[in-house]
């Protein structure tokens, strides 16, 4: 290892740790030549896939771009910070295992999804709105037909009780979405 300050090879160990989730080495070092103190952090290079764009494009895989699509989906939603920051791991580490040099960034957002539908459903439906590219109300009510036929009533989607719409709408609501009040 080179010195930081000095920039001579030749140091020595003086503590090894492990980090918390044991993906880590830290060690302190002390150079040869100015007696000076660092730290160093040895962890497992992983290869990574690179990501195809729709457009064509490739880049390297980055968690990070997953974090801030799902923290933007649960944006004002009872989901914390270390549940998106679990869900994006856990994508990353479903991606490293394919061990493929290449993946759609479609097939990323397929791996996304059912994660995040357990996790919050709201949540689910705004990612689904961009990943998906809803170009019209069609498709985000389609989406929404497909939730309320798969829940298990854990996360149910309210439906519209007849005092809560307009008169003049209501013969333009589906009828097994209203609920009758009285």
């Amino acid at each position: 290892m080179r010195c930081p300050w000095c920039a001579v090879d030749e140091d020595k160990v003086i503590e090894t740790r492990v980090s918390k989730d044991g993906n880590e080495i830290r060690r302190r070092r002390e150079c040869e030549g100015c007696t000076r103190r660092y730290t160093t952090y040895e962890r497992i290079e992983e290869s990574m896939p690179m990501v195809v764009k729709s457009d064509g494009r490739r880049e390297p895989f980055d968690r990070t771009k997953i974090e801030r699509g799902l923290q933007a989906s649960v944006a004002k939603r009872p989901v914390s910070r270390q549940r998106v920051t679990a869900l994006a791991l856990e994508v990353e580490r479903e991606v490293s295992e394919l061990g493929v040099s290449e993946i759609a960034a479609r097939d990323i957002g397929e791996r996304v999804l059912p994660r995040l539908k357990a996790v919050d459903q709201v949540a689910y439906v705004r990612f689904a709105s961009i990943y998906r590219d809803f170009r019209d109300l069609e498709g985000f009510a389609k989406e929404l037909d497909n939730l309320r036929k798969e829940d298990t009533g854990r996360h149910s989607i309210p439906a519209l009780a007849v005092d809560d719409v307009p008169k003049d709408t209501i013969d333009e609501i589906p009828p097994d979405s209203v609920e009758r009040t009285g």
